[in-house]
């Protein structure tokens, strides 16, 4: 049996930046580069929506969201219900932002608003000495820089779990369990100009924390090192399925 990768979409970005440049699930797909097999896309912000069966799954990538974590949405808890079982089943998972935070929180981790502020622009993300021998990770010696736009932040990481990045204003950039199931807080899917537009969107709440929203769209990049890390990821899910 063909297993499919799937993408959990889980939020919307804004309208006006929708019309722009598509959705999240649009920036993801891109990003993957699937080569053999087509992705489908559930959107689980409808309660409604049927799960698929584990053993049909050959993989996941979970996109972030506007929603914070800790208001326990209804759908956000049924998603967390949901992905123990496929980390059971050694899926291959990926969880972006908010998806991070999901599979961090279904295997018992805690997430909270980010001790160190909003992280919003393109950041230096450092790699820990475990990060080394990750499928992922393994790949870039010396750190990478990539792009951020969060509030929320995994504030401690479930049983089990490696830490594998981190940045300035947040420890838990990147974690693994199991070797199969990935969270990163940054985008890997962001180009220059999405940063950018998210930053002028939250050029308020940026400058009252101290930021200068200017200086930080000044220096958005596009972050091609980043974004291997996904193509790897489908890699995986292709050389599995």
């Amino acid at each position: 049996m063909l297993k499919k990768p799937y993408i959990f979409k889980i939020g919307s970005t804004f309208p006006e930046m929708a019309a722009k440049y598509g959705d999240f699930e649009d920036w993801v797909r891109l990003a993957l580069e699937p080569k053999e097999v087509e992705v489908s896309v559930i959107d689980l912000l409808d309660n409604d929506t049927v799960f698929p069966e584990y053993n049909v799954v050959g993989g996941i990538v979970i996109t972030g969201s506007h929603e914070m974590l800790t208001n326990e949405p209804p759908w956000s808890e049924r998603v967390a219900r949901w992905l123990p079982g496929a980390v059971e089943r050694r899926i291959p998972i990926f969880g972006i932002c908010y998806g991070h935070q999901l599979l961090a929180h279904s295997l018992g981790g805690m997430v909270a608003d980010n001790p160190g502020g909003l992280e919003f622009g393109t950041t230096e993300i450092s790699l820990t000495v475990e990060s080394v021998s990750d499928p992922l990770f393994g790949a870039m010696e010396n750190g990478f820089r990539a792009n951020v736009t969060h509030t929320q932040s995994v504030i401690r990481l479930p049983d089990g779990a490696t830490r594998l990045a981190s940045s300035d204003r947040d420890p838990n950039q990147a974690f693994v369990v199991e070797d199969s199931a990935w969270g990163v807080q940054f985008h890997p899917e962001f180009n220059r100009e999405i940063t950018r537009d998210y930053i002028h969107l939250m050029r308020r709440e940026l400058k009252s924390q101290g930021d200068d929203p200017d200086h930080l769209i000044e220096c958005c990049e596009d972050t091609p090192e980043s974004a291997s890390i996904l193509k790897r990821f489908c890699r995986i899910v292709e050389s599995r399925s």
